[in-house]
């Protein structure tokens, strides 16, 4: 890794960056992917590059929703893997959720590569991979309609940290409720899930283990309570004001 001086103001951004490029020559991120990542860093600086108290109140019902659900499964593309695979297992472990790997760029060796590295990272069983249980989603023709028959094909909450917009509208058709992280509260994948976390995923899932650990001695009564108070449309609403107010105040200090 590139040697980035821990003082640096892009520090962070550039950790990252670093970090999906090992993830590259490893044989885990597409290079697509790498294109993906600069797309949503954009709308991260619009963000101000921090978790919003926006984004902290979708953490805490996707929180909730994945402490209720009774067949959890996070989806993991190259790209989160390469960059929170110790947060994908930590969060597994504390919600009993599956971990199953789903390609758009699909690719057997890739998706292998994938399965080390989260079982090098403490994952017991990983998805994704046997043929035999292999299920496809309905109305999708992208490669992610490829889905573990005991994974996402039959679970009832999906986590989809880095999503295309296809597979958000194809697995709600489904009647899958999918939370998912994304940086443009403006996408299809944004304005289709049901709970939208609008953050830098990296940032996001660690929030997102520490909210799901204090929240796990909470009961089912408190849990519902979480979530029938979160409206994703006023959530996506909350982000584009944010976003207008960090350009508004940055327009007037030009």
């Amino acid at each position: 890794m590139a040697l980035i001086p821990k003082n640096h103001p892009r520090a962070k951004s550039l950790f990252i960056r670093e970090k999906l490029i090992d993830g590259f020559d490893d044989g885990i991120v597409a290079k697509e992917g790498l294109l993906a990542h600069g797309r949503g860093e954009a709308f991260d600086y619009l963000l101000g590059e921090k978790t919003t108290h926006i984004a902290k109140n979708a953490i805490k019902a996707a929180s909730a929703a994945l402490l209720l659900a009774k067949n959890s499964v996070i989806s993991v593309n190259g790209n989160i893997a390469a960059l929170s695979a110790k947060e994908i297992v930590k969060l597994a472990r504390i919600v009993h959720a599956k971990i199953e790997v789903n390609l758009f760029y699909t690719n057997d060796i890739r998706k292998r590569n994938i399965v080390k590295l989260l079982k090098k990272n403490g994952a017991k069983e990983v998805l994704g991979l046997d043929l035999k249980l292999q299920k496809r989603i309905p109305k999708l023709d992208s490669a992610r309609r490829v889905v573990d028959k005991d994974g996402i094909f039959s679970a009832d909450v999906v986590l989809v940290p880095i999503e295309d917009g296809d597979r958000t509208i194809a697995l709600k058709k489904f009647g899958k409720k999918v939370i998912t992280f994304d940086l443009n509260p403006l996408s299809r994948t944004a304005q289709t899930a049901h709970i939208t976390i609008v953050d830098n995923a990296t940032r996001g899932m660690s929030e997102l283990v520490v909210c799901c650990s204090r929240l796990s001695s909470k009961n089912e009564t408190v849990l519902k309570k979480i979530l029938r108070g979160f409206d994703n449309k006023n959530n996506l609403r909350m982000n584009i004001l944010e976003i207008k107010k960090n350009l508004s105040r940055r327009a007037s200090h030009v």
